[in-house]
């Protein structure tokens, strides 16, 4: 039934109504997780990777589908900027999905005054931003949810790490849409319930505080996640090019070129996205 609730065909018209399918998709994961695996002794200590296993299950009709829609696209046409140009729209409605999982993620990080549903979020967040007092920052934040400006890295180390780890994801994401075209899904959830968890600790755990949380983390965020989305991109063109057989056609190399482009496109954001969460985003806020 819930993957009946908009058509990929009808999210590529109307991108904005993602948003809202985001939200409501996320939330109804939030909302299953706490009440029915709160009280499992075994199950709880996992609620993190739950809450995006269910984000996931309810995302992944719609993903095929829409994955299945953009093959079709890449069939009926040849170069860089023409299939770029194809995909775009079909990109904006999963930046919008995206920003829909991170604001419902963040209103119930705060709303729910525990930080059980995002444990393994919360260990990412101190793995990237406070790495030389790991064990520290994962006990204050479970336990307390208030946040202390601290660095323990230089900005060139902290620049190295965040692109790094983000390189790591991208080729997550293209092998995912390698082996799994729908499987990219995982990382656009994932993200942003890491995000959501670092917009929480950010507003200290108040609702008043949370716009200027989801500002702060989207001005580097969203293109982070547009580059994974390119990547994904890129893996599927090469994937439908072996399914179809082409490998040993001389179209194949004009679509392994063209997945090339857009892996390099994907890399740059990457590291630009980088440069703004180091040195811009702490000058605004």
């Amino acid at each position: 039934m819930l993957e009946m609730l908009l058509s990929p065909k009808k999210a590529k018209r109307a991108p904005l109504s993602m948003f809202l399918i985001g939200i409501f998709y996320a939330s109804l994961s939030i909302l299953i997780v706490n009440w029915i695996f709160s009280q499992d002794a075994v199950l709880s200590k996992y609620s993190g990777i739950l809450v995006v296993t269910f984000t996931v299950m309810f995302s992944m009709p719609f993903m095929y589908y829409m994955i299945k829609n953009e093959e079709e696209t890449d069939l009926k046409y040849t170069g860089f900027f023409r299939i770029l140009k194809e995909h775009g729209r079909a990109l904006m409605a999963l930046m919008w999905l995206f920003l829909g999982f991170v604001v419902a993620f963040s209103f119930w990080y705060i709303a729910l005054s525990s930080t059980s549903s995002f444990s393994a979020q919360i260990e990412t967040y101190c793995l990237i931003n406070r790495p030389a007092n790991f064990a520290d920052c994962v006990e204050q934040y479970k336990l307390e949810g208030n946040s202390k400006t601290t660095g323990f890295l230089t900005a060139k180390e902290r620049t190295i790490m965040i692109f790094a780890n983000n390189i790591y994801v991208l080729i997550f994401t293209i092998v995912f849409s390698l082996i799994f075209g729908a499987g990219a899904i995982f990382i656009l959830a994932w993200n942003a319930s890491v995000i959501a968890a670092a917009i929480g600790i950010f507003s200290k755990s108040s609702l008043v505080q949370l716009p200027l949380g989801l500002l702060r983390y989207m001005i580097h965020g969203f293109p982070e996640i547009a580059a994974y989305f390119v990547g994904a991109l890129a893996g599927g063109i090469v994937s439908v090019a072996v399914i179809r057989h082409d490998t040993k056609t001389e179209k194949f190399w004009d679509i392994l070129q063209d997945a090339l482009n857009l892996v390099i496109i994907a890399v740059t954001i990457l590291f630009v996205s980088a440069l703004i969460e180091v040195f811009i985003t702490p000058i605004l806020f």
